[in-house]
């Protein structure tokens, strides 16, 4: 199972801090470092203030060597499809193929208020992000040569020039995820290099992923071509006082923890990330909210892959 860390960086982080914890991530051998694509803090005072996702990334991506970059995920009201098109085929540039997209309709009406940007209704957000999606890709996509056309009710496309290209061929790798019913399975069959089941039981797991299978068939895409994901809060101690510790100083019960995330004694934590396994992901975020404490990264590599 491929390893990633998750971090929240509008909760409080600087640049510096997720530096340290991506260069941890590489050194141990963690296979990504994603970050949300948030503005406005969740809990707290949000200080030294927010973070944007792709500058971020863009500054990783030269301070880093060898492990994947991105998004869980990218709300499309932030941003217009062409201008995140070159923007992430930039980073990828900038990194050497590394980065992945991870793009999904937005949903803290707050955070939009906050910095001023329009929040739609929901059915409204799914329109917008399926039609940046059918941008992105078909931008990245278009022949050499030609230009690329786009007749959508939200962002129509004329006269492109196909050059916005990244390192990755074919494009830089989509994620979407989430629980939704009938539009995120279908978007994520359609669009996706991906499919993410974000902070669910086991059983939710399995049944999201069966639900994406079947409408994988019904696009007549393989399933077995689209990656299985899951994302859960870490919080794993070698004794019962450090995993207090490492709980308390993010703001959980160790039992709601140790009954919703990876979390726990490293037995524990191993039990769980093989519980999602049997359930279908290959790839398993780890969500770090205390990004200061680099041990907890060093603690759960050595029990997840012992």
């Amino acid at each position: 199972m491929d390893l990633r860390i998750f971090t929240e960086p509008q909760q409080g982080a600087t640049y510096d801090d997720l530096l340290a914890v991506a260069r941890a991530a590489e050194d141990l051998g963690y296979d990504a470092f994603f970050r949300s694509d948030h503005y406005l803090h969740m809990s707290g005072d949000g200080r030294p203030g927010p973070t944007d996702a792709w500058t971020t990334l863009a500054g990783l991506a030269r301070d880093t060597s060898r492990i994947r970059l991105g998004t869980l995920v990218t709300s499309a009201p932030f941003r217009l499809p062409g201008p995140l098109a070159v923007t992430v085929a930039g980073v990828d540039q900038m990194s050497g193929g590394r980065v992945e997209l991870g793009l999904g309709a937005g949903w803290f009406e707050a955070e939009h208020h906050a910095f001023g940007i329009p929040f739609p209704p929901l059915r409204e957000r799914f329109d917008r992000l399926e039609e940046q999606l059918a941008v992105i890709t078909g931008m990245w996509s278009a022949p050499e040569g030609s230009e690329y056309d786009h007749d959508g009710s939200n962002y129509p496309v004329s006269g492109h020039p196909a050059l916005v290209r990244t390192t990755q061929p074919g494009g830089v790798p989509i994620v979407v995820g989430g629980a939704g019913k009938r539009r995120t399975p279908s978007l994520a069959a359609r669009y996706a290099a991906e499919f993410n089941v974000p902070f669910s039981s086991v059983d939710d797991t399995a049944r999201l992923f069966e639900r994406v299978d079947t409408v994988c068939d019904e696009h007549g895409r393989d399933p077995l071509s689209l990656v299985h994901s899951a994302a859960q809060v870490l919080c794993v101690g070698k004794d019962e006082a450090t995993l207090r510790r490492r709980a308390e100083a993010i703001g959980r019960d160790v039992a709601e923890l140790r009954a919703n995330g990876v979390a726990g004694t490293p037995e524990e934590v191993r039990e769980r990330a093989g519980r999602l396994a049997e359930a279908g992901a290959s790839r398993l975020y780890l969500q770090v909210l205390d990004l200061h404490d680099l041990d907890h990264l060093a603690d759960a590599h050595a029990a997840l892959t012992a």
